[in-house]
């Protein structure tokens, strides 16, 4: 059997953590191997249980999600970090992309999409929510008006085929999925995405997304 992925459930909210571990314990490929009620107890069961991915609620007491994403980064480096979001903790979205986090998920997503999720960062991929990627766009919008600028149109050297994939990653697609939408390999896709970062200058799915949105390279539908 292939090894399972170790997940820990940091939120202040027992019937929400109840309620994830019910969701999670149906699959096969998935374990969770501990709770957390807040932050710092978060830093503490993820250097003991060592998971692979943690979902990372942001308003806890003791320390917030924010606070204990830092330290994990530092302490835990290899835990992939999935932040559990609502739209009143927008302020957080730019401090968590700086740390390089595996993904957002608004707190209301079905429990395909948090599996779908938790999926993505054991394999070393992001997920951005759309839903987020249009908060982030607005904000960036916001800004450049409040500077007296626009937001930058330049398409870097990116290819269409690499403009097509980052799109896809955007919307929250994996490797599988931009694959099959584009009728080309798993490598390929893994080859454009290696490209897109380089091109870019950036270190991960979320954060190539971000600098898409930000310049203009890729569009995102805001009524999603």
């Amino acid at each position: 059997m292939a090894k399972r992925i170790r997940v820990l459930i940091a939120d202040d909210h027992q019937v929400v953590r109840d309620g994830l571990s019910a969701i999670l314990q149906t699959k096969d490929d998935i374990v969770v191997v501990g709770e957390a009620r807040d932050g710092m107890e978060a830093v503490e069961k993820a250097r003991q249980l060592q998971p692979d991915v943690i979902l990372m609620d942001i308003s806890m007491p003791r320390m917030n999600g924010v606070e204990a994403t830092r330290v994990l980064k530092e302490q835990v480096p290899h835990s992939k970090i999935v932040v559990l979001t609502m739209y009143e903790e927008e302020e957080y979205i730019f401090d968590l992309v700086k740390t390089g986090v595996a993904g957002y998920l608004l707190k209301n997503s079905d429990s395909a999409l948090i599996v779908k999720a938790i999926r993505a960062a054991a394999k070393g991929e992001s997920f951005l929510h759309p839903a987020i990627a249009s908060k982030i766009l607005t904000e960036f919008t916001s800004l450049a008006e409040h500077r007296g600028k626009t937001p930058s149109k330049g398409k870097s050297d990116l290819t269409d085929r690499e403009q097509g994939v980052l799109q896809q990653i955007a919307e929250g697609k994996t490797n599988k999925e931009i694959a099959n939408h584009l009728s080309i390999s798993e490598k390929t896709v893994k080859n454009h995405v290696r490209n897109i970062f380089h091109k870019l200058d950036v270190y991960d799915r979320t954060q190539a997304a971000i600098q898409a949105i930000r310049r203009g390279i890729i569009r995102i539908d805001m009524k999603k």
